[in-house]
């Protein structure tokens, strides 16, 4: 399973595929067995390891993506911030086409599924300090018996280590730097929050030096 990079668009940053990953954890993750894939939609933590970089989550035990997932290798998809670009925003809106600007990882590896009822409480406990941690009163997973163990058996838990990365930054680059710029400062201005986002990632990784005067 592969995505279509031109050149201009692709990057081999692998601190950007971790920032990407870090910060849109709820990933696709797509396992093709026989004629039809898998596909789940999931968060998905990254843990950094001595081996490398590894993916954790878990499954419901009922999705039969829980009983396939280890037959072949999966492609964990992770969306970055993405926008639509008009082509009035360029110097010359009548020669261009609208398009839509976007980052993307691809991560390729092999599932691990662990049926203990321990790896499950520790993905549920990373998942829960991952997404409640920043909260005034955050949510913890304190249910008691025998509900508990209940929940804990209704999940299979998996680690995913990650064999490849593609990372797609479609950020204009393809356009002449006053486009660029162009394109930034419109996403930027706005109403909705992933063009301020896509604006953000233009300024870092497609942006032009300014050397107007």
């Amino acid at each position: 399973m592969s995505v279509y990079i031109p050149s201009h668009f692709a990057s081999d940053d692998v601190a950007i595929a971790r920032e990407l990953i870090d910060a849109h954890a709820f990933a696709t993750l797509v396992t093709p067995v026989d004629a039809e894939a898998l596909v789940t939609h999931l968060p998905l933590l990254r843990e950094s390891r001595a081996s490398g970089d590894v993916l954790v989550g878990h499954f419901a035990r009922a999705n039969p993506h829980a009983r396939a997932a280890a037959v072949c290798p999966s492609l964990a998809i992770f969306h970055g911030p993405h926008a639509y670009v008009s082509p009035s925003w360029y110097a010359e809106p009548a020669k261009a086409v609208p398009t839509w600007n976007y980052a993307i990882v691809h991560a390729h590896g092999t599932l691990r599924l662990d049926d203990d009822p321990a790896a499950a409480e520790r993905i549920v406990t990373a998942l829960t300090a991952r997404f409640e941690g920043s909260r005034d009163e955050p949510w913890t997973f304190a249910m008691a018996e025998p509900q508990r163990g209940a929940m804990l058996r209704a999940i299979v838990a998996f680690e995913m280590p990650v064999a490849r990365l593609d990372v797609k930054l479609k950020l204009s680059q393809n356009r002449p730097a006053g486009d660029r710029r162009r394109v930034i400062a419109a996403l930027a201005a706005e109403p909705i929050a992933d063009a301020h986002a896509t604006a953000d990632l233009m300024r870092r990784r497609a942006a032009p030096p300014d050397t107007r005067t």
